[in-house]
């Protein structure tokens, strides 16, 4: 019986003091997920971090050249044709609100969600993905 005790004692301090499987690494996940994906991860990170910063810094220009026009907006409850960088900078406060700018806030590279419809930020508020013939990188959608 003294015997059976210590064999589970020492069985169960291997267990316990073995080293723990190491922690996968979450931005490599998030660039292999956006490699396998669109086949590079580097434009979608470049995007995303001047995305950010154009917010954070509330420059309406860089941003409205980031999206792709038309583009479709809800602005008051009503969905309104954004045709161009002119107006999206004219509209920028009424799109780009402040629950946009505090998903955008809270959002880090390795928590993107990313399907082949794009890649998302925070709840669906803000979508970006490649578009047109030369996979220029643009907003898509911006949800309130």
């Amino acid at each position: 019986m003294r015997r059976t005790c210590l064999a589970l004692a020492v069985a169960a301090l291997a267990t316990f003091s073995a080293p723990l499987p190491a922690m996968a690494d979450p931005v490599a996940e998030m660039n292999s997920t956006l490699d396998a994906l669109y086949g590079d991860h580097a434009r979608y990170r470049a995007f995303f971090d001047a995305l950010k910063k154009a917010v954070a810094d509330n420059d309406k220009a860089a941003v409205a050249a980031m999206v792709d026009y038309p583009f479709q907006a809800r602005i008051g409850g009503k969905a309104k044709k954004i045709r161009d960088a002119a107006h999206f900078v004219a509209d920028y406060d009424r799109i780009v609100t402040a629950k946009v700018k505090q998903a955008l806030a809270a959002q880090s590279y390795e928590t993107l969600f990313a399907n082949w419809q794009g890649v998302m930020i925070g709840d669906g508020e803000i979508w970006f993905s490649g578009v047109g013939n030369g996979d220029v990188i643009k907003i898509t959608a911006i949800n309130d």
